[in-house]
């Protein structure tokens, strides 16, 4: 058995009958998993699956891919990109996996995980936990709509219930789901309290599907210790791959640099943007990234507040030279404050 992260990251892992290199998987994070990013991320390595952002199963039926802000990718990651889906009726979402399909997408992802108010109003995202059956049947019907692994992402649900979680679990495992992403929170919690890692160690017990787990891994020691500590089979990471896009190369061993190129990354996006998006479309994801990105500095927030204030992205490329001038003095963790 591999006991090393490294070795531990780089064991294939099995997930619908398709084969995945690597065990990390890039979590699907509105305005950031972008497909400017994701270009971002591959060229470091180091990561098994990527997830695009959250997109409307009703839109994904019909959207152009040259034109959607979010059902947009490059035909070079398909093997390995997953498109998660956003909705409640079983229809529309197996209406959605099939154009998902028939792009020859890797995957298809079940959002219900997102707990922001906007989406649980219209009954999207984790408010389909509160309906058991629904969420099941939409499982379902997917997975009788398409061939490609069908993967769901859920949340505790909506009070600290671990035994829900395990029944929910068992559900989409007998529904059809090839595998589940778990972050152990209550759907009304938006980070104010730890993710209950133990949770994920129940999940994976109750299902033989690979599960990955999900929240709070900011270090390789993180990371480490929710796979030895949980038996999860991979993990999910968010905020941490969007402020340190090089960190998941260099868990997996394949970034041999010991210098940590803060500038190089920066600059590489704002161009990836510019390739991808219209101007303004490209400044306002790179203000967002921006937010995480200066987790990473001391005095972070003046670099955030300057990009923040940039008119164009011409203004943007000044104001990381200009900050980068100065050897910025980084933080060994980033700041929380910018991650929330």
């Amino acid at each position: 058995m591999p006991t090393s992260l490294s070795d531990i990251l780089n064991t294939p892992i099995v997930i619908g009958g398709k084969t995945v290199q690597n065990r990390l998987a890039l979590a699907p994070m509105a305005q950031l998993s972008h497909v400017a990013f994701r270009e971002l991320l591959a060229g470091f390595g180091g990561v098994g699956l990527m997830f695009t952002e959250m997109c409307s199963a009703k839109r994904v039926r019909h959207e152009n891919r040259f034109v959607s802000p979010y059902f947009r990718w490059r035909d070079e990651e398909l093997d390995r990109l997953v498109c998660q889906i956003l909705g409640n009726d079983p229809e529309i979402m197996a209406e959605a996996a099939r154009r998902i399909e028939a792009e020859g997408f890797f995957g298809v992802d079940v959002n219900f995980g997102c707990a922001a108010s906007s989406i649980c109003a219209q009954a999207g995202g984790a408010a389909v936990l509160k309906d058991p059956a629904l969420a099941e049947k939409i499982i379902g019907e997917i997975r009788r709509a398409v061939r490609i692994p069908v993967l769901v992402k859920f949340r505790i649900g909506w009070r600290d219930d671990p035994e829900f979680s395990v029944e929910m679990a068992r559900r989409f495992e007998a529904a059809g789901a090839d595998a589940l992403t778990f972050h152990p929170r209550v759907a009304p919690d938006r980070r104010s309290h730890r993710p209950k890692w133990a949770y994920i160690g129940e999940v994976k017990a109750a299902v033989r599907i690979p599960v990955f787990g999900n929240g709070d891994v900011f270090s390789s020691e993180d990371c480490l210790e929710m796979i030895s500590g949980t038996g999860c089979d991979g993990v999910s990471v968010g905020r941490l791959a969007v402020a340190r896009p090089w960190t998941l190369a260099q868990w997996s061993g394949t970034f041999p640099s010991r210098a940590v190129p803060y500038l190089e990354t920066a600059l590489g996006l704002s161009e990836l943007l510019l390739k991808h998006f219209e101007p303004k479309d490209a400044l306002r994801r790179f203000v967002r990234f921006s937010l995480y990105f200066s987790a990473n500095f001391l005095y972070g927030h003046s670099l955030h507040t300057r990009i923040s204030n940039a008119r164009d992205m011409g203004d943007v490329e000044n104001i990381l030279g200009d900050f980068f001038s100065t050897s910025p003095q980084t933080v060994s963790r980033p700041n929380m404050n910018f991650l929330r």
